[in-house]
């Protein structure tokens, strides 16, 4: 039998930029975010703790928030966390998928030029060097700034250069680290709106944002609250099964319940745990022996759980929505505390809890970058709420009769005043009688001038007020040279000051109260004393306010809260700042001026008052026989 004629195949040898034409037509792997890491990425050792391949099962948590950039109905993710959670690698994992997978334009935008030169020298390039399919597409002559491809480009910019936000088109945006990010100017809008501009080209581009929060107030926080869902991460109990967020409160060991009263007060600790009882007797214990045996109380159950308990409970959770406002979620924010790292235990997260607690400035960075929320110092903390409770019997314009002086403080603005006026007494015990706006200096006048009555019916004046000089200076001058007797000048303190005020003089030559004294005070001070005794219940040393007040002046006097404010290359420290942009605090300034007032007046010694009046013995009249002999015989004169 015939053997059938086999197929004769000619073979041509494949040019070298044939198999690369070949091999750029093949379609991209299907594949996620997260599964490309794993097979592809490799941590280098100068880079990473643990270096080699990339493995999913060391921080599961993470999964879910890389594979959210191929949801094609999400526009925007947004990652608040903590430190030690593995939070940058996200970034990295996003960045290397987009080169492999889906080329297209990127900028990556970080604080400063520095950090950015820093992170594409120690972290991106070392992530495409040690990553094969990415390092032979990468141009070798790539600067630091602008890493060239084969087919795309990544352009890192830092937040303040203007020009580099708005100066080219990109799909996909990476914001790294926004709440160092400078604000809008009168110039520029905010870095991040300059940037999302380059993003309008494309329809499907794709928003990452991320950074560990620092105040409320601060764009990675407002863009949680703004985002159009929220999900934390959930994990099952060990012992009841019970799917439970891990959460700082129910960390515990010896002692806590004092640290937590030293640290944030403990009105706060009430309000935020309700009634407590200690879990151990921690006497005789160091902090550091005490943090070793911290432990985590299941919410559920109260069963407690381990270091170990929970590395394995942590790859068996997920991701929840706590907070949704729309069915088409376009913005997604996901949120994380260090509890869950891989990397810490609860002992660490307790001794770094112990060594902050008595220092602001280290317990906001515990707040910030272990728990993850934005810091407010809560031993300062106020709110309009507080205002309301803190009003007494007595009805406006009365003055109670405890009082021993009156004072008022005036903040100027350009349309209108501020006023108000305070009584008070032994032990800074304090009343506001009256508060209101004005439209002239003159109105001002008449209202300091008034005769106000007690509860008794006497009569009261306003011993002294304080003028706010800083806006208009002149006319502030002017006014009180002509209000000598009762009005003063009185200027904030540019810096802060060793004491709560000083008294300078006016040393304009051309303003009618040349020589006249000038209170130079320190707001910051005086706002932590109103802050302080607004928290007392009604009675003696509180700050209170009358029956009626009304909650535009209580929003007023709580516009500011105090946290950690970095200027320049100086030290950060703490400052007194606005709660919200363009928040009205023009009550606050006053009242900071009435008891910069009621300070110069000696308020502070008015208790002695009285005592001294006590301990004065009656006089006795001296007997002598002289004059009884004299009251016997007047008649021989």
């Amino acid at each position: 039998m015939q053997k059938p004629k086999q197929l004769r195949i000619r073979k041509y040898d494949c040019k070298q930029y044939q198999k690369a034409a070949l091999e750029y037509l093949n379609p991209p792997e299907e594949m996620t975010v997260s599964e490309w890491a794993e097979q592809y990425r490799m941590l280098d050792s100068r880079t990473s703790a643990e270096p080699g391949p990339w493995n999913n099962e060391r921080t599961p948590y993470l999964v879910e928030i890389m594979n959210e950039l191929l949801n094609y109905e999400t526009e925007e993710i947004i990652f608040c966390k903590c430190t030690q959670v593995g939070g940058t690698e996200v970034e990295l994992n996003m960045l290397g998928y987009t080169i492999q997978q889906d080329p297209s334009p990127v900028e990556v935008v970080y604080p400063t030029e520095t950090m950015a030169n820093s992170v594409s020298e120690k972290r991106i390039k070392p992530m495409i060097e040690s990553t094969s399919t990415l390092y032979k597409k990468y141009d070798k002559n790539s600067s630091n700034l602008e890493l060239d491809f084969d087919d795309m480009f990544i352009k890192l910019v830092w937040s303040n250069s203007p020009s580099g936000l708005a100066s080219f088109a990109m799909k996909y945006l990476f914001l790294d680290e926004v709440d160092k990010y400078p604000g809008a100017s009168k110039k520029e809008a905010d870095p991040i709106s300059l940037a999302k501009e380059r993003t309008k080209t494309f329809r499907n581009s794709k928003v990452y944002m991320t950074s560990t929060p620092t105040i409320r107030t601060n764009h990675i926080w407002k863009a949680k609250e703004g985002a159009d869902a929220e999900k934390h991460y959930f994990i099952p109990c060990p012992h009841c099964g019970e799917f439970i967020e891990l959460h700082f409160d129910n960390l515990k060991w010896p002692g806590k319940d004092k640290d937590l009263v030293d640290a944030y007060g403990e009105d706060a600790i009430k309000e935020k745990l309700g009634n407590f009882e200690p879990i151990d007797d921690s006497e005789g214990l160091s902090d550091a022996d005490r943090a070793e045996f911290a432990f985590y109380v299941c919410q559920e159950c109260g069963c407690v759980i381990t270091d170990a308990q929970k590395q394995q409970a942590v790859k068996k959770g997920h991701w929840e929505v706590v907070r949704q406002t729309t069915r088409f979620v376009k913005k997604v924010c996901f949120w994380i505390n260090t509890l869950y790292s891989p990397f810490v235990r609860f002992s660490e997260i307790a001794k770094e809890f112990m060594g902050s607690k008595a220092d602001p400035e280290k317990l906001q960075n515990f707040v910030n970058s272990w728990l993850a929320e934005p810091w407010e110092d809560t031993k300062l903390k106020t709110s309009k709420d507080l205002v309301m409770e803190r009003q007494t019997e007595l009805a406006e314009f009365t003055v109670p009769d405890w009082a021993k002086l009156l004072t008022g403080g005036v903040d100027v603005q350009q349309n209108c005043v501020y006023w108000t006026i305070r009584a008070w007494g032994d032990f800074l015990t304090s009343q506001n009688v009256a508060h209101g706006q004005a439209y002239s200096f003159k109105e001002v006048e008449q209202i300091m001038n008034l005769e106000y009555k007690t509860e008794s019916g006497a009569v009261a004046i306003v011993n002294l007020c304080l003028i706010d000089s800083g806006y208009d200076a002149d006319s502030a001058y002017d006014f009180c040279a002509l209000n000598a007797e009762w009005a003063l000048p009185v200027k904030g303190a540019s810096n802060p000051m060793q004491n709560h005020f000083k008294i300078s003089t006016v040393n304009k030559d051309s303003s009618k109260a040349y020589g006249m004294n000038l209170i130079i005070v320190d707001g910051g001070k005086y706002k932590d004393m109103i802050a302080g005794r607004m928290r007392k219940p009604n009675g003696r040393g509180s700050w209170m306010v009358y029956q009626g007040c009304d909650e535009e002046y209580a929003a007023q006097v709580t516009a500011e809260h105090k946290i950690l404010v970095k200027n320049g290359n100086a030290k950060p420290r703490l400052e007194w700042v606005p709660k919200h942009s363009h928040a009205d605090n023009h009550y606050l300034d006053a009242e900071v001026y009435a008891m910069a007032a009621a300070d110069t007046l000696g308020v502070r010694m008015l208790h002695l008052q009285g005592e001294q009046q006590q301990a004065q013995p009656e006089k006795k009249e001296q007997y002598t026989p002289e004059e009884e002999w004299i009251s016997q015989n007047e008649s021989w004169l």
